[in-house]
C-alpha cells in the first residue's frame, strides 16, 4: 500500500535526528499565497526536514504530469517514491557543515525513486562526514511529462543551480557541489556530469545564470551505455523503448559524451550486478581514462544490485569509506 509524504517526513526526522525548527503547534501550519501544495502537521518530527521546490512555476516541456493528491509526490512504505508532481529537494543539514554540498539521487530504474534505500542512510553517512545532503526527487519519464526522457535531466541542472545560487543561505561553497547517484541515479548524475555544456531548458529566473557542472561525481552501480549487448536495463526501457535511433543512444550512453570537462568520477559495482552489468562502469572508466580525467573504480566480487551502503561486514560495505577518501584526495571537503 503507498502512503504519502506525510508519513515518509514523520519516518526521516527520527531517522535522520534533524534539529527541530520551529515550535511544534497543533494542526497544520497555513500555506504560504502562492503554495498550492497540502501543508505538513507541525507535529510530525519529519517537518523538520526542508523541502525547496526546484521551479519557480510549472517545470518546462509541460504535460499534466501525475496526480499526487495534493501532495509533491506520493511515498511508499519503504522509501520509493513515484508520482512526482512537483519535482524538489529534501535537504540534510550536517551538525558541523564543512562548505561542501552533495545531491544525492536514489535509484529505481526511472520507475520510481527508493531514498530509503539509496537516500537517506547515504546523506546520514555524508552528514557526518560535514556534507549539506540534498535528496534530489526528480520527475519520472513515463509520468506525463512533455520534456519525456530529458525531464529528470532539466530537474538536476536545475538542482545545481539551484543550490549555488543559495549557497549562503546553506552555508556552502559553490565550488563544492557534487553529485551521488545510484543504478537509474547514477545514470541521471552521469548524463549531468557529461553535459554540463548543453542547456536542457530556457532560463527561469537569476538562478538559471550559475554553472551546472558539478564539482565532482560519484556513480553507483550506474546504468551508463544503451549500447548493444549491455542495454538490457529497465532504464534503457523507459528512457528510449526498444529501438533505440542512433541520436539517442548518443545522448543517453554517458561513457558516449565524456569529455575534457567531465569532472572528477568515482565508480563502484559489483561484478555479479545482475541490471547493470560491470562493463557499464567499466566502459565509463575507458572513457574517462582516454580524455585523461582524474578516476577511481572499485569493482567488488559479490554485492548484486541495490546494495545502498552494502550489508554490513562484506566487501561492498568499503565503498563509503573509500569514496569519503576519495572525494578528501581532491580537496572536497576541506575547512
Amino acid at each position: 500500500m503507498r502512503l504519502d509524504r506525510r508519513l515518509l517526513l514523520a519516518g526521516l526526522g527520527s531517522l535522520v535526528g534533524l534539529r527541530p525548527v520551529a515550535a511544534a503547534t497543533d494542526g497544520p501550519p497555513e500555506p504560504a499565497p502562492h503554495e498550492a501544495i497540502k501543508a505538513l502537521p507541525r507535529t510530525l518530527p519529519g517537518a523538520d526536514l526542508q523541502v525547496i521546490d526546484l521551479w519557480p512555476g510549472e517545470p518546462p516541456g509541460g504535460g499534466a504530469g501525475p496526480d499526487a493528491d495534493g501532495y509533491r509526490y506520493v511515498e511508499g512504505a519503504v522509501g520509493d517514491i513515484t508520482r512526482v508532481a512537483r519535482p524538489c529537494l529534501l535537504v540534510m543539514r550536517p551538525a558541523n557543515p564543512n562548505g561542501a554540498a552533495m545531491i544525492v539521487a536514489a535509484g529505481g530504474g526511472y520507475e520510481f525513486i527508493a531514498i530509503g534505500n539509496e537516500g537517506v542512510p547515504v546523506g546520514r553517512v555524508l552528514n557526518a562526514a560535514g556534507i549539506t545532503v540534498f535528496l534530489l526527487i526528480y520527475r519520472l519519464p513515463a509520468e506525463g511529462w512533455g520534456s519525456g526522457p530529458d525531464a529528470p535531466r532539466q530537474d538536476a541542472q536545475r538542482a545545481l543551480r539551484l543550490i549555488r545560487s543559495r549557497g549562503t543561505e546553506f552555508g556552502i561553497d559553490p565550488a563544492r557541489v557534487g553529485v551521488l547517484g545510484f543504478s537509474a541515479g547514477g545514470h541521471l548524475m552521469g548524463e549531468t556530469a557529461v553535459g554540463s555544456a548543453h542547456d536542457l531548458y530556457p532560463a527561469e529566473d537569476a538562478v538559471d545564470a550559475q554553472p551546472v557542472r558539478p564539482t565532482l561525481a560519484g556513480l553507483i552501480y550506474p546504468v551508463i551505455t544503451m549500447r548493444k549487448p549491455f542495454d538490457r536495463t529497465h532504464t534503457r526501457r523507459i528512457l528510449v523503448g526498444d529501438d533505440v535511433t542512433a541520436l539517442e543512444m548518443k545522448t543517453y550512453s554517458v561513457d558516449l559524451q565524456v569529455g575534457p570537462e567531465t569532472p572528477p568520477t568515482f565508480l563502484t559495482q559489483a561484478i555479479d550486478d545482475p541490471i547493470a552489468v560491470a562493463d557499464h562502469p567499466l566502459l565509463m572508466f575507458a572513457a574517462l581514462r582516454k580524455a585523461r580525467v582524474p578516476a577511481e573504480l572499485h569493482l567488488f566480487e559479490r554485492g548484486g544490485h541495490g546494495f545502498g551502503l552494502g550489508v554490513p561486514g562484506t566487501p561492498a560495505a568499503a565503498w563509503p569509506g573509500l569514496f569519503l577518501a576519495w572525494i578528501r584526495l581532491h580537496g572536497f571537503l576541506q575547512r
